[in-house]
C-alpha cells in the first residue's frame, strides 16, 4: 500500500499526470507509423496517405501538449523533482513523436519503395522500437508512485526493472538495425544511389526512436537516483 505524501495532495495541478499523458500519446505516434508502413508494404498508396494523416495529427497533438505543459509548470514544484528534470524528459519524449512525423513524411513524400530483401527485418526495427517507446510510456507511468514513496521501496525495484527491460530491447533495437543495414547493403547495387540515400536515413530514423526511448528511462534513473 503506499504512503499517501501530503505535500502531493497541498497543491493544485500536478505536472506528472500532463508529463504522463504526453508519453501515451507520443507512443500512439509509433503505432499510427506502423498502420503507416504497413500500408506502404501494400503499396496502398491511398490508404498510406490517411495513415499518414494520422501520424502527423498524432504528433500536432502531442506538440499541443508539449506546449501546454511548458506554459503552465510552475516555477518552483514542491516535489522531490526539478523543474527542469521534468522538462527534460517531456523533450526527449517529444522526439519520439518527431521522429514517426519525420519518417512518415519522408516515405510518403517520395512513394519510397521498401525492397522485400529487407522489409520484413524492418517491420522487425519499427517493431522493436515501439516496444521500446512502450516500455517507457510504463516506466513514467510509475513515476506518481514513485513520487508517492519518496523514491524508495518496492516501487523503485518495479521502475528499475522496466528500466533494464527498456535497455534490452533498445541493445537488440540496434542489433536489428544492423542486420537492416546490411541486407540493404547487399542490394544497393540493384537500386538507384538516391533511393539507397532515403533508405538509409529511414532506418536510422526508426532506430532513433528506440534511442529516445530509453533516454526516458535513463532520464528516469537519474531521477531515482538522486
Amino acid at each position: 500500500m503506499l504512503v499517501s505524501n501530503p505535500i502531493l495532495k497541498m497543491f493544485g495541478r500536478s505536472p506528472i499526470k500532463p508529463l504522463q499523458q504526453h508519453i501515451a500519446k507520443t507512443t500512439e505516434c509509433v503505432r499510427q507509423l506502423m498502420a503507416f508502413i504497413a500500408a506502404v508494404l501494400n503499396h496502398d498508396w491511398q490508404q498510406a496517405e490517411i495513415c499518414k494523416k494520422r501520424v502527423v495529427e498524432c504528433e500536432h497533438e502531442a506538440d499541443a501538449m508539449k506546449k501546454d505543459i511548458r506554459s503552465h509548470l510552475p516555477k518552483s514544484l514542491f516535489l522531490p523533482v526539478s523543474r527542469g528534470d521534468l522538462l527534460e524528459i517531456l523533450t526527449i519524449q517529444d522526439f519520439i513523436a518527431n521522429k514517426c512525423k519525420d519518417i512518415a513524411g519522408l516515405v510518403m513524400g517520395r512513394h519510397m519503395h521498401i525492397p522485400p530483401a529487407i522489409a520484413q527485418r524492418y517491420v522487425d526495427l519499427l517493431s522493436s522500437s515501439l516496444s521500446a517507446a512502450e516500455l517507457a510510456h510504463n516506466a513514467i507511468g510509475e513515476l506518481d508512485d514513485l513520487l508517492e514513496t519518496g523514491f524508495r521501496g518496492e516501487e523503485v525495484n518495479v521502475v528499475e526493472s522496466m528500466i533494464a527491460d527498456l535497455r534490452q530491447v533498445e541493445h537488440d533495437n540496434d542489433e536489428i538495425q544492423v542486420e537492416v543495414r546490411q541486407s540493404l547493403f547487399n542490394i544497393e547495387k540493384e537500386l538507384s544511389p538516391v533511393d539507397v540515400v532515403f533508405l538509409y536515413k529511414m532506418i536510422e530514423w526508426t532506430g532513433d526512436i528506440a534511442d529516445h526511448a530509453q533516454q526516458v528511462g535513463n532520464l528516469l534513473e537519474l531521477l531515482m537516483a538522486r
